[in-house]
């Protein structure tokens, strides 16, 4: 089974979501699943070396600080899936291009999920700037990439278009929110939903397998 998952890096309900589509997955071990990430970026237009975070905020909500309940309600999710959020302590808002392309690069050495949760981790616990590349190759470094590789891609140009136009492509789908997992290609599951929502939707998918094998049986029966 394959589960596509759109996400930002900077998005903390797609670290939410991630932990919870973990513990539906716990409870089906017997599942065999490849997990792929890929590029959404919910502030494109943010300057390639990131904005302040209290600019960013003043611009997006008018104050320096979040809504009323916006944190609670995150927090709250952080905490009950072993997530300690420390908003207070960020600094800034990164252009998240460079985080994508390199755990586009992930993929080609099978550390593209561990890659996803430390920059997660890195971002939203440790307060690091994950648009800066010494961040970045560390992360790399990190997940099991070769940091001097990875910092030598991130020097030029390298899939920096494919990766944009992946994300620009999510957009085009219609996809308007992260996370979004696509599971088997078939299903899709908006948001960070709870573990039991990706149980549902795995028990749809062997319902349905098993109906498909059963049908050859029941042809050759007649």
């Amino acid at each position: 089974m394959k589960i596509d998952i759109i996400s930002d890096t900077i998005c903390p309900w797609c670290f939410v979501g991630k932990r919870r589509l973990e513990a539906a997955l716990a409870e089906r071990p017997e599942l065999d699943v490849e997990i792929v990430w890929h590029p959404y970026q919910l502030n494109p237009t943010t300057p390639k070396e990131g904005v302040d975070r209290k600019d960013y905020l003043r611009e997006k909500f008018g104050s320096e600080t979040y809504p009323d309940g916006m944190l609670g309600a995150l927090g709250e999710a952080g905490h009950s899936t072993g997530i300690g959020f420390k908003f207070n302590e960020m600094n800034r808002v990164p252009n998240t291009i460079n985080s994508h392309r390199v755990l586009h690069w992930a993929r080609e050495s099978g550390c593209q999920d561990a890659l996803a949760e430390i920059l997660f981790r890195r971002y939203f616990i440790d307060n690091e700037d994950i648009g800066d590349p010494d961040t970045l190759v560390a992360a790399a470094e990190e997940a099991g990439l070769d940091p001097t590789v990875i910092r030598e891609r991130l020097a030029d140009d390298t899939d920096d278009e494919l990766v944009r136009a992946e994300a620009q492509h999510a957009s085009k789908m219609g996809i308007t929110g992260v996370p979004t997992f696509i599971v088997d290609g078939r299903y899709a599951v908006q948001g960070a939903q709870t573990s039991d929502v990706f149980l549902q939707v795995f028990d749809k998918i062997a319902e349905e397998l098993q109906a498909a094998d059963a049908e050859p049986a029941a042809a050759a029966g007649d």
